[in-house]
């Protein structure tokens, strides 16, 4: 029999849709019942308050995960298992549709592919003369805190897939999304290298843990 903890969030995504839920409840509705002394609500607050978010959570590693009472390996293995499913779901969303329709969704894209990386990756979006996604590829990995980054090899592939525009993105494994000095500098030399062959650079997104920057929001693209 399904105890009320459970059915609490259940009942109100039924009677209000996903989105109503907090972050608390939406933990809850996948927890599905508590721990010893304490019911599922209980324990997902704590949980959030513990890792300072659901991001916190769900990008834990398996040692701080199983050291907090009542988690378990099971209990490990469901959370990263979210973790993925939302990681795959914006990967085959963008393949499907073959669009980022928005800002908002570029980012939640690429927050989605690089924000638990251990290593600084650059992603280029390839986009059509619609803004609609050829493919996009990690062209670079590099280190903790850099990553080297080839111009002339980012035209290049664009050429060959025949993309009118391009977003940038890498991120930042620190988990401080300010871009650098370095990362300003660099992104010049793609915006100079991509005006000569037409090709517009429509944004660099640089990701943290939990945060985001975007160059043309800043006015710097």
């Amino acid at each position: 029999m399904e105890t009320m903890e459970y059915t609490m969030p259940r009942e109100k995504m039924l009677r209000s849709g996903i989105e109503a839920l907090s972050d608390v409840e939406l933990l809850a509705l996948f927890l599905r019942t508590g721990t010893r002394g304490k019911d599922v609500m209980s324990w997902s607050l704590e949980l959030l308050q513990h890792f300072g978010s659901l991001y916190g959570l769900l990008s834990a590693d398996r040692k701080e995960i199983t050291e907090v009472y009542g988690m378990g390996v099971a209990t490990y293995a469901q959370l990263k298992g979210i973790a993925e499913l939302a990681k795959r779901y914006y990967n085959t969303r963008v393949q499907e549709e073959n669009s980022l329709s928005s800002p908002d969704m570029a980012r939640e894209f690429v927050q989605s592919q690089l924000a638990d990386e251990e290593r600084e990756i650059f992603l280029v979006i390839f986009l059509d003369n619609q803004n609609q996604v050829i493919k996009h590829s990690r062209l670079f990995t590099g280190t903790f805190s850099h990553v080297h980054v080839y111009p002339r090899e980012i035209v290049r592939e664009a050429i060959k897939v025949n993309a009118s525009s391009l977003i940038l993105a890498h991120n930042h494994p620190s988990g401080l999304a300010e871009p650098s000095k370095a990362d300003r500098i660099i992104t010049a030399k793609i915006m100079k290298c991509c005006h000569f062959m037409e090709i517009r650079v429509l944004d660099h997104l640089v990701i943290g843990r939990g945060e985001s920057v975007s160059f043309a929001e800043r006015g710097w693209i």
